[in-house]
């Protein structure tokens, strides 16, 4: 059975601590840091699968330190907030998190959504994938080799962005709820799914569109949900 590093970022040491003996449980390895300029370190000398970074933090906080990391990695990010406002969990995915848990939280729930977020990323480098090319306009999505371009350019995605797409891609033209493409990614049932499929959904117009605020690719139906548009090459 493979091993996943997890890299555990909070100023707390006794959160880290904590979220260590949950998930060293589990069987990952974990690594500390107690504030972004640690955890980019760490980054720079290990081989992390996921990362848990708590939002507010002296020196550098999780938001600037998820910037920075997003500039060069895709591995997923899960977001810590001691806030329970949307605005702070809106940031954090806007920034290229990948979920977010308010604390205090329930350790099984942490372990449960990290387990998803590694599932999902292993799914995405597994070389066993059915080999599918999707693609509408000058946008091409290559399941073989995993990449993304537009007009030839690749486009940098995260895992929940590149699945999002695909499941856009492989139904073009099909209306999907935010209720249904939580579920088809995600892989749960949808709870308060709008906020963070629209997060998502928006973070990717921007990667991939000329003018997000004119999207060509991914259409939104009012009331109903998104669809990616049939275009010719």
């Amino acid at each position: 059975m493979e091993q996943f590093n997890i890299l555990v970022c909070d100023d707390d040491k006794e959160i880290v601590a904590a979220i260590e003996i949950y998930l060293a449980n589990e069987g990952y390895k974990i690594f500390a840091a107690y504030n972004g300029r640690e955890a980019l370190a760490v980054l720079n000398e290990e081989e992390i699968d996921l990362i848990i970074m708590d939002i507010m933090m002296p020196e550098m906080d999780g938001i600037r330190a998820t910037i920075k990391i997003r500039e060069e990695k895709n591995i997923p990010i899960i977001m810590l907030s001691a806030k329970s406002e949307d605005t702070d969990k809106i940031l954090g995915l806007n920034m290229g998190a990948d979920d977010y848990l308010t604390k205090p939280f329930n350790p099984l729930e942490l372990i449960a959504r990290v387990k998803a977020q590694l599932r999902r990323y292993a799914t995405l480098g597994s070389k066993e994938v059915k080999e599918d090319v999707y693609a509408t306009g000058g946008l091409v999505l290559d399941d073989r080799q995993k990449l993304v371009t537009v007009d030839d350019k690749p486009v940098n995605l995260t895992p929940i962005e590149y699945n999002i797409l695909k499941l856009l891609l492989r139904h073009k033209g099909r209306v999907f709820s935010t209720d249904q493409i939580y579920e088809q990614v995600w892989q749960e049932a949808p709870v308060a799914s709008d906020n963070l499929v629209s997060v998502h959904i928006r973070h990717l117009r921007e990667k991939i569109e000329v003018d997000p605020k004119n999207p060509v690719y991914i259409k939104v139906v009012w009331g109903l949900g998104y669809k990616v548009e049939r275009l010719e090459k």
